[in-house]
């Protein structure tokens, strides 16, 4: 378990991509990054949600979709993880669920320390099934089975909370990371352009702040070979709500300081996590 000095500052780097059809090459793409960010003396690389595979065309996608231990991108990221020397935060991946008796995958963040041994797993709880005004249809429980489970793991940046895009808007898990002492949060995203326009910045700001934890958001980008386009803007965001790094649009490697001792500063003039009350119920 690693230990944490609450005075220190951690470098991280954040990668922004714009994942297509092909887990090799998206795959190759985070080696690269690993690389990159070990060179410039980054303790860990955050990357966004569905990092290894985004295709909305599901039949298309299946045949890339497989159980976690039979990934080779996750295989590849593992050791390009252990080469660098440096901890990696895969937003997510597409995997075959354990207990897929519907046919459903998971939606799967993966933590993998220096060794490249996996740290922690997360399985995205809130599935994004809407329709938006510009006549974009999503249906994720279609295909993935939501997770069931709050995961918090200790690393270079403190204790870190996972959450996963569509997640950002249901406030009780991001008060239960609180709760569990997060020093930081990560919430790897694919954005719609329209949701972002309206609810990135304020949503990752908001979650920031009730939580008094940094906020590590790496996004997908542009026009993506499966049609879609996604917002970009990956973020980095301190205990006060400020914005410590956004990187707009285009894929890119970007590179934020996190100083934890801003965690004790932010804790002491407002202890909001401290001063929570349950709220009452009202009555049956």
């Amino acid at each position: 378990m690693a230990t944490t000095d609450h005075n220190a500052a951690v470098r991280i780097a954040v990668l922004q991509m714009t994942s297509g059809i092909d887990p090799a090459a998206n795959a190759a793409t985070m080696a690269e990054a690993l690389s990159r960010a070990a060179g410039e003396g980054a303790a860990m690389l955050f990357t966004p949600e569905m990092a290894g595979l985004l295709d909305r065309d599901r039949a298309r996608g299946r045949a890339h979709i497989l159980p976690e231990a039979q990934s080779p991108a996750l295989a590849t990221l593992r050791d390009a993880a252990a080469r660098a020397g440096i901890w990696l935060h895969i937003g997510s991946l597409p995997v075959q669920a354990e207990h897929d008796g519907d046919g459903r995958f998971a939606n799967r963040a993966f933590v993998i320390d220096p060794s490249g041994a996996i740290a922690a797993r997360y399985d995205k709880i809130h599935m994004f099934d809407v329709d938006l005004a510009t006549g974009e249809s999503w249906r994720e429980s279609a295909a993935y089975r939501p997770g069931d489970q709050v995961v918090t793991v200790d690393c270079p940046v403190g204790r870190l909370g996972l959450a996963i895009c569509y997640d950002v808007r249901f406030p009780a898990l991001f008060e239960e990371l609180g709760r569990r002492g997060c020093d930081v949060i990560t919430i790897p995203a694919a954005f719609t352009v329209p949701t972002g326009r309206a609810h990135w910045h304020l949503m990752q700001r908001a979650r920031a702040v009730e939580a008094s934890a940094f906020v590590v958001s790496p996004a997908q980008s542009g026009h993506h070979a499966d049609g879609r386009d996604t917002y970009g803007h990956s973020l980095v965001i301190d205990p006060w709500g400020d914005v410590l790094l956004d990187m707009g649009e285009g894929a890119g490697l970007g590179f934020a300081t996190l100083d934890l001792a801003r965690l004790g500063d932010v804790r002491r003039q407002l202890p909001s996590l401290a001063n929570r009350r349950d709220i009452p119920r009202s009555g049956a």
